[in-house]
């Protein structure tokens, strides 16, 4: 046997032998497989990621063009940048201020030196030994200035033995020859460089990859095919190229996303369960008899076509939206009314106690004390006293009580129902697909499903989040509501309105009215527990204190002209009994002013609650503002909202909340949301999983797209609703659901 030629490969007896060839790498091979194990475990601890899709789905952030390897003596502050130099020298030395050492290392690319610091709480010999003066090396990190000197501080780098090393192990090196080098969304320990090296290994070796777009769709639609649109999205050679690829993979996002939906929605649709009608002489006709006010035409529309769904062999699956006091419990009480006349329960899934605790009062009320006493509506949350809850878990298992009302203690494994036949769940946005499906499997069979949001869903978000869902609106307020007053109480511009904001709440009161005083926070370190108090505000802005329910409570206690007013204060700290306690009080007016965080922003009915003043109004988003403010003007009079704000005049939260004072329309408002926040948040838990997460789709300028891409998802999906014909696609769509919506889809 003879020695090997790098040309030629190893020889036996003067016969040179094929070199063996590393299989082309797909999406799901493993990511341990494709990098080896170390670089596996390092991005599975840093991302999550485990196969080459996860990996290659991780799409560059930005791209930095020659601008970045501009020669040293023209770097500019801020720039990010990534530089190949040679160093000049190197020494450490010891902190003045406080313990820890700092290495300086001089480096140079021929046309100017360039300070890199280095910071360590011990010795960096072991850093002296890596940057050696005479090595060459490429360095990545932020431009500053430090003592007039421009410097890297901690920068990540590599060095190179040799010019061999050099040319074979950097790609930066390769990438200087091109005008555009990608920039990853990184961390700590694996850098944007090293995310570049090892994409680029995985490109290196990646085979042709099925295209989950059909060709004559892509052809129409101007599109790459995807194994050049995942080339070109991570090492494009001109912005054309990148453009292109991003746009091939938002319109594939987009058309995965929607045949997903639309797959999920025609299985559930196949599902048997068992219709659920009313009786002659039943609950709900009883009930319909006895209501004291006539439905609105809107209230009527969606009562028929939830009627309509539950009277099919499948399940419903269906979304009820509408402004806030539109009446969206009593049709959703209607359904459950329904379900009680066919022998079966409903559990309404509320996200807080308060809510939930309203709810069963406002059903009550409703439903008068003959159909209250059969029907037994049941309240169940996690902090009822254990008499309470074991007499509650007894009504529920043995179907005497028909109507469940509950906190996520309804999702517990003790509680079972006699006959599940309606789940509703109200402020949906606060729960995720998890749960939904915990509370669908207590159902014998499937049970029917109503989702209800006080918080109206702009048109490409219903397309996107709630895709699998059929949805009713109502639009149409209830008649005799008087509407609300909404000012904008700018304290930045005239400190002295302060007093005069307690004084218009004393005017109110004086005429016989309750008010909320709304605060983001409970004290003055603690905020609130899901409440928008971090929403974007400037800096400054964050500097300043926020207004707080201890602090605010004790002062207008003190304060002359609300002398004689009872004034209590409500918060997410207290028990489940204080809270209830305090709001049954409020409720039967015999509390003023209620000083409250947003425990009270949803469910909330107390029509002598004719004024609101919201603290620190910049601390809270677009739609919480809205559902905040829908607490007044609910009975005959009308209401009065003061957003006060210590925001300064021009500012983004200026503008948020002037836009919220400038009308009442919530559709207007979901959509002026949308635009204003970040994709992510708009998305909530309700699109849960890394792999549902949007990355190039933007539901907020995207709609034409989402909609025109759902209407061809509709056409394969009604004709295919297993997507056997499309292997490609059916490959993408499980890809793109996280375990729980995989196993959703397999059930039933």
């Amino acid at each position: 046997m003879t020695g090997s030629s790098a040309a030629n490969g190893p020889e036996f007896d003067g016969v040179a032998l094929p070199v063996p060839q590393l299989a082309p790498l797909t999406l799901d091979t493993p990511l341990k497989i494709a990098l080896g194990a170390t670089h596996a475990t390092a991005l599975l601890k840093a991302f999550g990621f485990q196969t080459v899709s996860d990996l290659l789905s991780h799409y560059p952030r930005d791209y930095a063009d020659r601008e970045v390897l501009r020669p040293l003596n023209q770097l500019t502050p801020g720039a990010n940048i990534t530089v190949i130099a040679d160093i000049i020298s190197a020494h450490e030395k010891r902190m003045a201020s406080r313990r820890g050492t700092i290495v300086e290392v001089v480096i140079s690319d021929g046309g100017g030196e360039f300070i890199l610091t280095f910071f360590g709480k011990n010795s960096q010999q072991w850093r002296l030994d890596q940057l050696r003066p005479g090595l060459r090396g490429s360095f990545s990190g932020k431009v500053s200035k430090y003592q007039n000197r421009s410097q890297l501080a901690n920068p990540s780098y590599k060095t190179f033995e040799s010019e061999e090393e050099e040319a074979r192990d950097d790609p930066t090196v390769r990438l200087r020859q091109k005008p555009l080098i990608p920039i990853y969304a990184a961390t700590a320990a694996e850098t944007s460089w090293s995310l570049q090296t090892m994409i680029d290994q995985v490109l290196r070796r990646l085979g042709h990859l099925p295209d989950p777009v059909p060709q004559d769709m892509r052809v129409e639609n101007g599109l790459l095919d995807h194994t050049q649109a995942i080339r070109w999205i991570h090492s494009p050679d001109n912005p054309e190229q990148w453009k292109a690829a991003q746009e091939t993979l938002r319109f594939t996002e987009a058309w995965v996303l929607q045949c997903a939906l639309m797959q999920r929605h025609s299985l559930a649709r196949e599902r048997r369960t068992q219709p659920r009608v009313p009786t002659p002489g039943g609950y709900l006709e009883r009930f319909d008899a006895a209501l004291p006010f006539v439905l609105t035409v809107d209230q009527e529309i969606c009562a028929v076509e939830i009627a309509t769904d539950m009277a099919r062999s499948g399940p419903m699956n269906r979304l009820l939206q509408g402004e806030v006091g539109s009446g969206k419990t009593v049709v959703a009480l209607r359904a459950m009314l329904a379900v009680a006349d066919s022998g079966g329960q409903t559990a309404l899934l509320a996200p807080t106690e308060v809510l939930a605790g309203q709810h069963l009062r406002s059903i009550t009320a409703l439903l008068g004390p003959d159909l209250a006493a059969e029907l037994m509506p049941t309240l169940l949350t996690g902090k009822l006293p254990v008499a309470q809850k074991r007499k509650a878990l007894l009504r529920t298992v043995s179907g005497q009580s028909r109507i469940v009302i509950g906190t996520h203690a309804l999702l517990s494994d003790t509680v079972t129902f006699f006959d599940l036949g309606l789940i509703v769940i109200d402020e949906q946005h606060r729960f995720g697909v998890d749960q939904r499906e915990t509370l669908r499997l207590k159902g014998a069979e499937p049970p029917h499903v109503l989702v209800m949001t006080a918080t109206p869903i702009p048109r490409t978000i219903a397309m996107t989040v709630f895709g699998d869902l059929d949805v009713s609106t109502i639009r149409m307020l209830p008649a005799g509501r008087q509407g609300i007053t909404s000012i904008v109480v700018p304290l930045a511009d005239h400190p002295t309105w302060f007093q005069r904001i307690w004084t218009k709440l004393a005017e109110e009161l004086a005429l016989g009215r309750q008010a909320f005083v709304v605060c983001p926070a409970i004290s003055p370190v603690e905020i609130e527990e899901g409440s928008e108090a971090e929403t974007e505000v400037s800096e400054e802005d964050k500097k300043m204190p926020l207004a707080n329910v201890e602090t605010v409570h004790e002062k207008l206690r003190e304060f002359a002209p609300l002398a004689g007013y009872r004034i209590e204060a409500l918060h997410g700290r207290m028990t489940s009994d204080e809270k209830d306690r305090i709001m049954r009080a409020f409720a039967a007016g015999e509390i003023d002013v209620l000083v409250a965080t947003t425990v009270i922003e949803v469910g909330v009915d107390v029509p002598n609650a004719s004024a609101m003043v919201v603290l620190d109004a910049d601390r809270f988003g677009v739609s919480q503002l809205h559902q905040l403010r829908g607490r007044v003007g609910r009975g005959g009079v009308a209401g009065l909202c003061l957003l006060v704000t210590n925001s300064r005049p021009g500012s983004p939260a200026r503008q948020r909340i002037g836009d919220v004072a400038a009308t009442l329309d919530g559709f207007v408002l979901a959509e002026l949301d949308l635009a204003l926040r970040r994709e992510g948040n708009v998305l909530g838990d309700l699109q849960s999983g890394d792999g549902s997460k949007l990355r190039f789709l933007r539901v907020a300028v995207d709609g034409d797209l989402i909609a025109q891409v759902r209407q061809a998802a509709y056409h394969l999906v009604t004709g295919d609703p297993g997507i056997r014909t499309n292997e490609a696609l059916r490959d993408a769509i499980a890809r793109r659901l996280n375990d729980s919506e995989r196993s959703w889809l397999n059930k039933g």
